[in-house]
């Protein structure tokens, strides 16, 4: 595999060619916005926003569900993508709240503006970084959430690191990502299958330790969702499939032999989860 740097880079030239394409990223094939429609997303929540955030969401879950942002909460989004999450959050922190979206990468940026300003929120923020160097001031924020992005990180620690230091004494994660269990060596080094969401996803309960040595409590996975056979082929060929000429990690099909293998292989090992921790305090 590649140095972190160069990870990052293949992972934004990823989400940059997904949000331009006709097709979904990180476990959905097409068409796009199959991933918001079934994700746990309450199709009213869903309601009136622009088609575009729909569309361009890849998440694997809904980190908003059943949480208790409440008006008036600052919510932090890494990795917020075209901005669904944010637009959701926006209407439950409500005028006197405020939300924060980071990413990486410019086209995702500057499509979550234009849905923000489709939807006429004016209570998000959006900024420019890592998601393991928040651009975000120390214990500022009462929520951290996030959508199948921390596996893409390949420094996890810091990423855990750093939620830790922005949430407010009190304040909450609650996050939708994917976990993998005993992935083959080759799945591990195998650079397109990086940006699926699987070669870089660490398992449940490093996940679980790595939050609680950044200091945070009540670490624990909610709910888990174990993909079958025909799921990873969803997840590998939407990543690997169709796109010679503009895929996310492309030039390969569903019927090629890394997604058969893929699929063969990583059955009841990949989990979509929601994990939630508190940082101490008031």
């Amino acid at each position: 595999m590649k140095d972190h740097e160069s990870i990052r880079i293949s992972v934004s030239e990823t989400y940059s060619k997904a949000v331009k394409s006709s097709k979904g990223c990180c476990g959905w094939a097409v068409p796009k916005g199959v991933a918001a429609k079934t994700a746990g997303y309450d199709p009213a929540s869903l309601a009136g926003l622009p088609e575009g955030t729909i569309e361009n969401s890849f998440g694997c879950g809904n980190p908003l569900a059943f949480s208790d942002v409440k008006p008036g909460d600052v919510v932090l989004d890494l990795g917020s993508g075209a901005g669904l999450d944010l637009l959701i959050a926006s209407e439950k922190v409500g005028s006197k709240g405020h939300v924060i979206g980071i990413d990486m990468t410019d086209e995702m940026l500057s499509k979550a503006a234009e849905n923000i300003r489709a939807a006429g929120a004016v209570n998000i923020e959006l900024r420019k970084g890592l998601i393991e160097q928040l651009p975000v001031e120390d214990s500022s924020v009462d929520w951290v959430i996030s959508n199948c992005v921390i596996n893409l990180s390949p420094e996890k620690e810091r990423v855990f690191a750093e939620i830790a230091r922005v949430l407010r004494p009190g304040g909450h994660m609650r996050v939708s990502d994917l976990v993998v269990e005993d992935l083959p060596a080759w799945v591990r080094g195998n650079e397109r299958l990086y940006c699926t969401c699987i070669a870089g996803a660490i398992s449940g309960q490093e996940y679980l330790d790595g939050l609680q040595a950044a200091g945070l409590t009540g670490v624990r996975i909610l709910h888990h969702l174990v993909y079958d056979e025909s799921q990873v082929t969803d997840l590998v060929a939407s990543e690997l499939g169709e796109m010679v000429a503009g895929t996310c990690c492309g030039g390969v099909g569903i019927g090629d032999a890394i997604t058969r293998t893929a699929a063969r292989e990583l059955a009841g090992k990949v989990q979509s989860v929601v994990v939630v921790a508190e940082k101490p305090g008031v």
